[in-house]
């Protein structure tokens, strides 16, 4: 009974569970619908009992302001684009709202008003579409060092942090799938799809690239995760730069601007093979003058820039020099896994919480990692770990690097 109900949850939401992610959620549901017999537990498609099992195997979890830079290309472009119709963003999949609420505040810290800018946020969570409408967020979605924005568009509520109707203005929440998704009219500016790619197979990829083509304007803008970048670049998008690596443009688009611009797009992200690489080692780069702080901001814009290769030989060359560089194993674990070798990222992730088990981004990426494989994971339930260190990391940050994913967003085909 679980197998078919794996194959119906992979259909629905797109994701390449594992029979242990399905049957934690089925023993969940079934214990709390006081349920004993597997045989009777078969929710069926589109009922509110299988939205409630979706909702446990998709964990939506972000927080404000992810990744400041992404925001930043994002202001930019609507600057460009503003004209004689309302600019249209699309957040998918929008988790819990954060995503959607950071992008409206810094519109409107730009000066942009909601009339002239509109969010359509998309999830395939009904638990989480109903949070973000609620508005209501815990410390834990406020990680970055600058808190001042939440000062100014969040007022505390207990323990909690109520969002400002001045950013609600800017969003329409709605639950939804990616492959669902009806074609707009006007279509989308700008698109956010951000760590979703991670967790499909590659015919699930193309499927999602081809549903994101259809909604994008032939001109607009979508902005990836960077570890999946080049997984939309075999699939229809390049670079609009060899800058900014997850900020891409419809590949034929760039084609028609000319010659020259094709040819740095290509070299700004070159394809991945579908099948992964045999592991290899590549001897690092001596840079002898350059100091370890300059070799991992050197081997974050590779990544970005889809350069894996270069950026590993670079990461090896800082910790040939400084083995014990727990933020160095991390980004060449983030590097191993986007290039198709997870058995090598969980090892380099084993080594950055070995060097510091505070490292949450870490925690939580070999976690993921684990229960996508299948593997058997110390600590039981996958939201215990999240919960407890997530706490713990609440108070100081993560590391927001642009070749990182989202480690807890289990968001599927929003």
């Amino acid at each position: 009974m679980t197998g078919h109900l794996g194959e119906l949850l992979r259909d629905v939401t797109g994701l390449a569970l594992s029979t242990a992610d399905v049957e934690r959620a089925v023993r969940e549901r079934m214990q709390l619908l006081g349920i004993r017999e597997r045989a009777d537990y078969a929710p069926l498609p589109a009922t509110a009992e299988f939205e409630a099992l979706v909702d446990l195997v998709v964990v939506p979890e972000s927080w404000m302001l992810r990744d400041a830079a992404v925001f930043q290309e994002a202001l930019r472009f609507v600057r460009r684009r503003m004209g004689v119709r309302p600019v249209r963003i699309l957040s998918l999949p929008c988790a819990g709202g954060e995503e959607a609420y950071s992008m409206a505040l810094t519109l409107l810290e730009a000066g942009i008003p909601a009339t002239r800018c509109r969010i359509d946020a998309v999830d395939l969570s009904g638990a989480a579409i109903a949070r973000a409408r609620e508005g209501r967020y815990t410390r834990n979605a406020f990680r970055t060092a600058d808190l001042s924005f939440r000062d100014r568009w969040f007022t505390r509520v207990g323990d909690e942090y109520l969002v400002d109707d001045a950013l609600r203005a800017y969003i329409r929440f709605s639950q939804g799938n990616l492959f669902a998704l009806s074609v707009p009219e006007p279509r989308y500016d700008l698109v956010f799809c951000r760590n979703l790619l991670i967790y499909f197979d590659e015919p699930t990829r193309i499927r999602a690239a081809e549903a994101l083509d259809a909604v994008l304007e032939d001109d607009g803008l979508l902005l990836s995760g960077s570890a999946e970048a080049p997984a939309f670049c075999r699939h229809g998008f390049a670079p609009q730069s060899a800058r900014v690596g997850f900020a891409l443009r419809k590949a034929a688009r760039i084609a028609a601007s000319g010659p020259a611009v094709a040819r740095r797009a290509r070299r700004a992200v070159p394809p991945l093979p579908v099948a992964a690489p045999p592991r290899r080692t590549l001897p690092p780069a001596p840079v002898p003058t350059a100091q370890p702080r300059d070799l991992l901001a050197q081997a974050r814009q590779e990544a970005d820039a889809g350069r894996l290769q270069e950026a590993e030989t670079t990461c090896r060359a800082l910790l040939a020099r400084q083995p014990d560089h727990a933020e160095a194993w991390f980004l060449l674990g983030m590097i191993s896994e986007a290039a198709g070798r997870p058995q090598a990222a969980a090892e380099h992730w084993r080594r950055c919480v070995y060097l510091d088990p505070d490292q949450y981004e870490a925690l939580c990426s070999l976690a993921l990692l684990h229960e996508r494989l299948g593997a058997p994971r110390a600590g039981g339930s996958r939201r215990r770990p999240r919960r407890r260190r997530g706490a713990r990391a609440a108070g100081r940050g993560c590391t927001a690097l642009h070749t990182g994913r989202d480690r807890d967003r289990r968001s599927g085909a929003s």
